[in-house]
């Protein structure tokens, strides 16, 4: 079953509104925020990590870069890494490799979220494909996928005065 009925299951039974928005082809979050003309900032993007030999969504804005160093740090954990596609594409049927929904509960994942998110009342995600995207208010996000909120990503250093 294609991952975006399961979402407009999801969304539907929860009685969260959401919109869906065709786009043409695009891979990075960047292209999919231009071709939609909104921030890169609105865009969640999952990034896939193995966490002391266990796989993590972790789902951040999309014009910022994971923090392997705060990810280790906010868990107590003893060795994080990026996962390959090899080692966590077979755990999403229904998905296009790099256009996961960022609900690890529906793979049986924990899902970890970087607060800037929050920042906006709406998020977009990818739709499980490259051509659509999904638009959701950010507390209905948490609400439905009830992530582990914690920074993710590497905060910018303060230059000296």
């Amino acid at each position: 079953m294609p991952i975006l009925k399961k979402l407009k299951e999801l969304f539907e039974q929860a009685k969260v509104p959401y919109e869906i928005f065709n786009h043409p082809l695009a891979y990075t979050t960047q292209e999919i925020a231009a071709k939609q003309h909104i921030s890169g900032n609105e865009i969640a993007k999952v990034v896939m990590l193995e966490v002391d030999e266990s796989l993590v969504m972790a789902v951040i804005a999309g014009n910022h870069k994971i923090s392997l160093d705060a990810v280790q740090a906010g868990l107590g954990a003893g060795r994080v890494r990026l996962a390959t596609e090899d080692e966590f594409m077979s755990r999403f049927p229904g998905c296009e490799i790099g256009a996961m929904p960022p609900f690890g509960q529906l793979f049986d994942l924990k899902t970890l979220v970087d607060p800037a998110l929050a920042k906006d009342e709406y998020i977009y995600f990818n739709a499980g494909n490259h051509v659509q995207t999904v638009r959701l208010r950010y507390k209905d996000f948490v609400t439905l996928a009830k992530p582990q909120t914690m920074p993710l990503v590497a905060l910018p250093k303060k230059k000296a005065a």
